[in-house]
């Protein structure tokens, strides 16, 4: 990758995989970050409730060689850690404070995930989706919103994009897939198996799967060619695919933007004609 990613975040995007005393040590992490950064490995263990062994497995299961360097890093972290009103929206909250909770959840969704966003992915992702004779997107409840963009936008510039939010029509369609061809597959979970099944159906036939999820351990990102980090909090915003869906048609702006850019002449006829006859029908530019 061209960066480190934010250690919290790459706790949160392999937390469904870690075990359960593993997730008791990134419990207590991610609930006090600023604590934990002045403990010893003992302490930790501890206040987790676990073995001083797994505290250490727990470091080496996030890529680190031990204790210390997993702490070293976390300070490094806790430092720019952002001071924002957190939390879910609850009874007796006023419109001010819905409205900055879930503003701030949007926006540090954002933040979150440009950080794990890896620029290497995007690069090989945006290559073979300019090359594709044929674009799928595949996902099902707040994901299909983000799959009705990306047709919507590559559409926009002459690209050969569908979106299929049914899943029978993603398992069909996908089968149909040939060598070249592009499938997005979203799901903040990675564990939606439909998509899942639908991804490994189009890798079959030998298009390039990408998933966009916010798990790199789970079993979209495993069955995926590529895989594109987002990260949002597993809160109420999440759980209702609000922030979750910010980060996913970000991400997807992000590639539309990229390809449009490999033939700009051509996108921008394409976008001119386009716009053109819509200006016909609505009278508005």
């Amino acid at each position: 990758m061209n960066q480190r990613v934010n250690t919290l975040l790459h706790i949160k995007s392999i937390y469904p995989v870690l075990k359960p005393a593993e997730r008791r040590v990134a419990d207590e992490v991610l609930r006090r970050p600023n604590h934990v950064v002045h403990l010893s490995i003992t302490e930790l263990a501890k206040e987790a409730k676990v073995s001083d062994a797994t505290v250490v497995k727990f470091c080496k299961r996030l890529g680190y060689k031990g204790f210390q360097e997993f702490k070293i890093l976390l300070a490094q972290d806790v430092v720019v850690k952002r001071s924002v009103i957190e939390g879910e929206v609850e009874p007796g909250d006023d419109i001010c404070t819905i409205k900055e909770k879930v503003f701030r959840s949007n926006i540090s969704a954002l933040q979150d995930t440009i950080q794990v966003l890896d620029a290497d992915a995007l690069g090989v992702a945006v290559k073979a989706l300019a090359q594709a004779r044929e674009i799928h997107f595949y996902g099902l409840g707040a994901s299909s919103i983000a799959a009705f963009d990306g047709e919507q936008k590559f559409s926009r510039i002459g690209r050969r994009a569908s979106a299929f939010v049914d899943t029978h029509m993603q398992i069909t369609r996908a089968v149909l897939l040939q060598p070249g061809d592009v499938v997005i597959g979203l799901s903040r979970s990675g564990e939606t198996r439909e998509i899942v099944e639908a991804v490994r159906t189009a890798g079959e036939c030998g298009a390039v799967t990408i998933a966009i999820t916010n798990h790199s351990a789970s079993s979209l990102a495993k069955e995926a060619d590529l895989v594109l980090l987002t990260c949002t909090q597993g809160n109420l915003f999440s759980k209702g695919g609000i922030s979750s869906r910010i980060a996913q048609l970000t991400t997807i702006d992000t590639l539309f933007m990229a390809v449009a850019l490999v033939d700009l002449h051509r996108s921008q006829e394409v976008l001119d004609k386009t716009t053109e006859i819509l200006s016909q029908r609505t009278g508005v530019l």
